[in-house]
């Protein structure tokens, strides 16, 4: 019983160090024209100050979103959640489609030229280009 315990634990441990090793990365269709954003240009289309491509999400409270949010956008859910609930309250915007996962979201940007999002490094493919952080 006492190795089961131990083995359960090591398992959760390292399935917690997989987690913390990804690497969220913004990305757009591969054949949008941007080529690089910066981390200010990436959080003013996610806090609806810019308009220039269409945010999609990730699922609310996934690891990605946490992840994308604290690093790239400087917030934490609440005050993400916050930021959108004011600005549709007020008519100022329209909060991000979500998606549930890295494959829905790069569906979602081969069906939309002009959408960016974030997904994690490993599910790059060909159908999208990695805009921030540049290798």
């Amino acid at each position: 019983m006492k190795m089961h315990l131990i083995h359960a634990a090591l398992c959760a441990g390292l399935a917690c160090a997989a987690s913390a090793n990804a690497q969220v990365v913004v990305v757009v269709n591969a054949a949008n024209p941007v080529s690089a954003l910066t981390q200010e240009q990436i959080s003013e289309l996610y806090l609806g100050k810019s308009k220039d491509l269409t945010p999609i999400d990730q699922a609310k409270d996934s690891e990605t979103q946490r992840e994308f949010l604290e690093k790239v956008v400087s917030k934490k859910s609440p005050q993400y959640e916050a930021v959108w609930a004011k600005l549709e309250f007020s008519g100022k915007g329209i909060r991000p489609k979500t998606y549930p996962s890295d494959a829905a979201v790069k569906k979602a940007l081969a069906a939309d030229r002009n959408a960016i999002g974030y997904i994690d490094k490993s599910s790059v493919d060909g159908n999208v280009k990695v805009v921030h952080p540049q290798s």
